[in-house]
């Protein structure tokens, strides 16, 4: 007994003493990319200046521009890097280490940044704005996930859901108001998303097959509709946009007030479900019992909850998510529906949620790095950086590749995940 004893905390006390040693060479990683990439490597002169706008006013906004010496500012950012992985090494973080890495990730950008604006000018409060935007799909795509998953339903049919809705909504919208399209939408999403759970739920059918057949039966019929009558009923795919609703007072906030309150509704709503879905999840006894049905069906069922039902109305909940995603693709941005314009969204959308370890708040981080990467292509096209143009479009589905393949081993994935229940 002695002996189990010693060396059930030994074991543990190694574990994470490596995994303190690896993340402190993976931040030291990043100061050391920073200092390769952006001094040593086609570094800015010494004497060249970056300018940050934080209105999007132009250059004669009233808030005055962020001014400061471009390689001094790579070295400090760079200096903070190495000293949080050296303080990683020697100490450890210990529970805010992921914490920690975010930040490490927010100064490689703000390296990154400063580094391709030096000598220039770059509208930093434009560009967040846009990031928080284009973050919209994706963090609503791993919000429906997260609904799903969490009770033990893949759903890799969040792609076709966001489809079929967009086009859904636009019809909709264009015969009575955006309103109406926004509502049809999630009722598009939510049919598609029952199909999928009668398949997997009652028919027992591969959850991966029956998302597939959901994706390749939206493509197909969006195509078809569009192509048939959306293109020549043009009256059918007008439905107009959702206006933005700058909120009051809040939106007077310098800087701040300009990046997160004068969005349209779909934005507000995001955060909204976010907050409400973190504290369901982790906080009700509705999201316990959603989270054991996920973990393990079995016991849950003999502590009374009805597995089929939670898992019905959790897979039905995340297609309803995934429609009004799919509506903000046509009545929230553009006013009219396209073939295939969800642009594999909802794919980066269950990358966002690996990414944020099945957690909404995790996810909302994760869709925010992958909306930065998105809303780079045309700032950094403008500053005229030497990097081509391809690079910059495969930005964000190349973070997609790299969050799953070094972060899907350390997520939480529920232990029940793509198994049907018997019940006995």
């Amino acid at each position: 007994m002695a002996t189990m004893t010693t060396t059930v905390p030994n074991a543990a006390t190694s574990v994470e003493l490596n995994r303190r040693r690896r993340m402190g060479l993976v931040f030291l990683g990043f100061a050391a990319l920073i200092w390769v990439l952006f001094v040593y490597w086609q570094g800015p002169e010494t004497d060249a200046i970056t300018t940050f706008r934080l209105a999007p006013g132009g250059p004669n906004s009233a808030i005055p521009p962020w001014e400061f010496n471009a390689l001094n500012g790579i070295n400090i950012v760079a200096g903070i890097c190495a000293a949080l992985g050296a303080f990683q090494l020697v100490r450890g973080f210990g529970k805010i280490t992921s914490a920690v890495m975010w930040t490490i990730i927010i100064l490689f950008a703000f390296a990154f940044l400063t580094w391709a604006a030096a000598g220039k000018s770059l509208n930093l409060a434009g560009l967040l704005n846009a990031t928080l935007v284009r973050a919209v799909p994706i963090v609503i795509g791993a919000m429906s996930g997260i609904l799903s998953e969490r009770v033990g339903v893949f759903n890799i049919a969040i792609e076709g859901m966001m489809l079929g809705s967009a086009m859904m909504a636009v019809i909709v919208g264009s015969i009575t108001n955006v309103w109406g399209g926004v509502a049809a939408g999630i009722i598009t999403g939510g049919l598609l998303a029952l199909i999928h759970a009668v398949l997997s739920i009652k028919y027992k059918i591969d959850q991966i097959i029956s998302g597939t057949v959901i994706n390749i039966f939206a493509a197909g019929i969006t195509s078809y509709i569009s192509a048939k009558f959306l293109n020549t009923y043009a009256d059918l795919n007008s439905p107009g946009i959702v206006k933005p609703f700058p909120l009051p007072f809040l939106s007077e906030i310098p800087v701040l007030g300009t990046i997160l309150f004068r969005h349209t509704w779909f934005v507000y709503f995001m955060f909204i479900f976010l907050v409400l879905m973190q504290i369901g999840i982790f906080h009700t006894r509705w999201g316990l019992r959603m989270r054991s049905v996920g973990e393990h069906p079995k016991a849950a069922d003999t502590l009374g909850i009805n597995v089929i039902r939670t898992r019905y109305m959790s897979v039905v909940m995340s297609g309803m998510m995934a429609g009004f995603g799919g509506a903000w693709f046509t009545l929230g941005s553009v006013g009219r529906f396209d073939e295939m314009m969800t642009a594999g969204k909802g794919f980066i959308g269950l990358a966002a949620m690996i990414f944020g370890n099945y957690s909404p708040m995790g996810a909302l981080g994760a869709g925010l790095l992958f909306g930065f990467a998105d809303s780079l292509q045309t700032k950094l096209a403008i500053l005229k950086i030497p990097i081509p143009s391809e690079f910059l479009l495969m930005a964000p589905y190349v973070i997609t590749m790299v969050a799953l393949a070094g972060l899907v081993g350390r997520a939480h994935l529920p232990a029940a995940g793509g198994q049907p229940y018997d019940k006995e």
